[in-house]
């Protein structure tokens, strides 16, 4: 579908560690990138602040940012105000409440719309099977299920363009995707992964995406430049 000088891709940016090491990934790979965030109901808006400071500081050619109201639906406790954030860490033979219902297939679904209409062949998502929160939509068969769907319900796929859903950081530990980054120039210091963020983006430091987070610069060797409320 891109033209021969110049691929393009889509790519979901939350304003997260993983997600801004995979726009530099998809920048190294020589695509010209269009950043896509997602104003769903989330807790706070830091991570949307965070998004486009990376998408900026990137050079990516476009950035939007969609709004959607999964605050309604509910049953996240990252959607939901009567759903507290945990804080003692994840039991990983549980889905944790702090998964959102079907909300990647539905973030895919609007970066797939995009790429038809930028003639985009790829989009990259930054999705994880190895440190992850145990997500349902994050693991390899779900991917590969997506992207078959996403070749038969588009004309691009049924006109013979085959979409690609690029998931670089898939079989990556957080301390490689870190590391990964850092080669590539990756800032982390714009990025904010925290599920409970202040209006500052400072971290909470507890919640289990910070956790992830904190381990990840630690067993990387580089030094977390992340702003924590509390150090626990």
């Amino acid at each position: 579908m891109a033209g021969v000088d110049t691929k393009k891709a889509v790519v979901l940016l939350s304003g997260g560690l993983d997600s801004a090491t995979v726009l530099a990934i998809a920048q190294a790979q020589g695509f010209e990138c269009h950043t896509i965030s997602f104003d769903y109901g989330q807790r706070h808006r830091a991570e949307l602040m965070a998004a486009e400071r990376v998408s900026r500081a990137s050079g990516a050619k476009t950035h939007r940012v969609m709004e959607m109201n999964m605050h309604a639906i509910g049953g996240s406790a990252l959607t939901d105000d009567s759903i507290d954030v945990p804080v003692s860490g994840v039991d990983k033979e549980t889905i944790p409440v702090t998964y959102v219902p079907a909300r990647n297939t539905v973030f895919l679904s609007y970066a797939l719309a995009l790429a038809e209409v930028l003639q985009a062949d790829d989009i990259f998502i930054g999705v994880n099977a190895v440190d992850y929160s145990g997500y349902p939509d994050c693991r390899p068969e779900y991917i590969a299920a997506y992207e078959k769907m996403a070749n038969l319900a588009t004309k691009a796929g049924v006109e013979g363009h085959k979409m690609h859903i690029q998931t670089p950081l898939i079989d990556l530990t957080k301390a490689e995707i870190i590391q990964t980054g850092v080669r590539l120039g990756v800032d982390y210091s714009k990025t904010v992964s925290c599920y409970q963020a202040d209006k500052n983006g400072a971290a909470c430091g507890i919640c289990d995406s910070c956790r992830l987070r904190k381990q990840g610069f630690e067993k990387a060797g580089v030094a977390d430049p992340t702003i924590y409320v509390s150090n626990l």
